[in-house]
């Protein structure tokens, strides 16, 4: 039995980057050779074992034979005989096809340590097209490796496109497509995400709604940038810069996803995009079946995201019609997540990247002051009902209103 450490340990330590997690491939041996030595067996699929100390993952050496489109459409064979090259051809990236064996020599029959120094995503075999799923990882590699110059090799961009136009993309389930796409906004650069699948064609399969707004201009006198789809990926970029989390960075994704419906004719104005989007984002979200919290600050980012904008331009009313339809009192978290979306839409605009937004700060007060408000002292008054949710919304507004002559 010879253990190699494999994949993503070998190629970060060559990076010199931290390595994240290891993972060990088994050659010379069977499941019953590892459950002898104490190993538990994780993989359904694949004859995958942790290890009794460590709880590192080892897999047996294994080759794979498609059978049908889609990810689930491969026989796995794991025996003895199957040699390390073998179980290193069948991966994703040639970067990611390297070992180490137990003397810490670095075994490379794909030449991935020569695309890690010139900077390329290449893929190691042809069987890279049986697997869709190969398309969202290499993009999100894309997303993770893009400040450090990586790029994508002309032929695997061309297999990626062979892939597309086959229809073999068409079989990636929602659950994966979701899992791939929250790594990659997680990413350094999750703008090369999106970047990498509409350079191949996957972006019109996967995301119609966001390969929708590349080429919709939008008045150049607020978006110097005028492409719709390249403010979208402008703003992207600022929520990292903002150090957003993933929900948030999701919400700018899908901020403007309404203007794709705008029709042609007032081009370049988009009255109405704000509920259209809010709309667009529900659905996005149940077909990919993307969790609630995503959903909910999608939704409302969408909804609202103009609202933050023209903040020091509306009427105390109106702002507290804003902070109810955002839930700020009882949802303060998302509230400042909303912010932050906002604040990155405002800057990811062709030379206004360092622009202020005291808007951002004006909500913050007016949420203060509302919140200041409670409903202890009117109980105490007797009201109840429908006379105390007026009483509430009537000291709010002059709290807000105070607020708004202040400033």
């Amino acid at each position: 039995m010879d253990i190699y450490l494999v994949g993503g340990a070998v190629r970060d330590a060559l990076l010199n980057l931290p390595v994240r997690e290891r993972d060990w491939v088994v050659v010379g041996a069977t499941s019953d050779d590892l459950l002898a030595r104490g190993f538990r067996p994780v993989g359904k699929d694949f004859p995958v074992f942790l290890h009794p100390d460590t709880h590192e993952e080892y897999a047996l050496a294994r080759t794979e034979r498609k059978t049908a489109p889609g990810y689930h459409g491969f026989q796995v064979h794991a025996a003895p005989e199957v040699t390390l090259e073998e179980d290193l051809q069948r991966r994703d990236l040639t970067i990611n096809a390297m070992a180490r064996d137990g003397a810490g020599r670095l075994l490379d029959p794909y030449q991935g340590a020569r695309d890690l120094e010139q900077r390329w995503l290449r893929h190691v075999s042809p069987a890279f097209a049986e697997d869709p799923v190969r398309i969202l990882r290499l993009a999100r590699f894309s997303a993770r490796y893009a400040s450090l110059g990586f790029q994508v090799a002309a032929e695997t961009l061309d297999l990626m496109r062979m892939m597309v136009a086959s229809g073999e993309v068409d079989h990636l389930v929602p659950e994966r497509v979701w899992a791939e796409t929250v790594r990659a906004l997680g990413e350094p650069r999750p703008e090369r995400f999106i970047e990498t699948l509409r350079d191949c064609g996957a972006l019109a399969r996967i995301f119609p709604e966001l390969d929708r707004l590349f080429g919709v201009p939008q008045p150049p006198a607020h978006h110097p940038e005028i492409d719709t789809g390249v403010h979208t990926l402008m703003a992207l970029a600022q929520a990292v810069r903002l150090d957003a989390d993933v929900t948030t960075r999701f919400a700018v994704l899908v901020h403007d996803l309404g203007k794709g419906d705008t029709p042609p004719e007032v081009w370049p104005h988009h009255r109405g995009h704000e509920e259209q989007g809010a709309e667009r984002v529900g659905r996005l979200c149940q077909r990919l079946r993307i969790p609630n919290t995503y959903r909910e600050l999608g939704v409302l980012t969408a909804r609202y995201h103009t609202h933050c904008h023209r903040a020091l331009e509306l009427r105390p009313k109106t702002l507290l019609k804003v902070l109810q339809g955002l839930d700020t009192l009882r949802k303060p978290q998302r509230f400042e997540q909303f912010l932050t979306a906002c604040e990155a839409d405002a800057r990811g605009r062709l030379g206004l990247e360092d622009r202020d937004y005291p808007q951002a700060d004006l909500l913050r007060r007016t949420h203060r002051a509302a919140v200041s408000v409670q409903a202890r002292p009117l109980v105490e008054q007797g009201l109840s009902g429908l006379a105390l949710a007026e009483a509430l919304r009537r000291e709010r507004l002059a709290a807000i209103t105070a607020i708004c002559q202040g400033a």
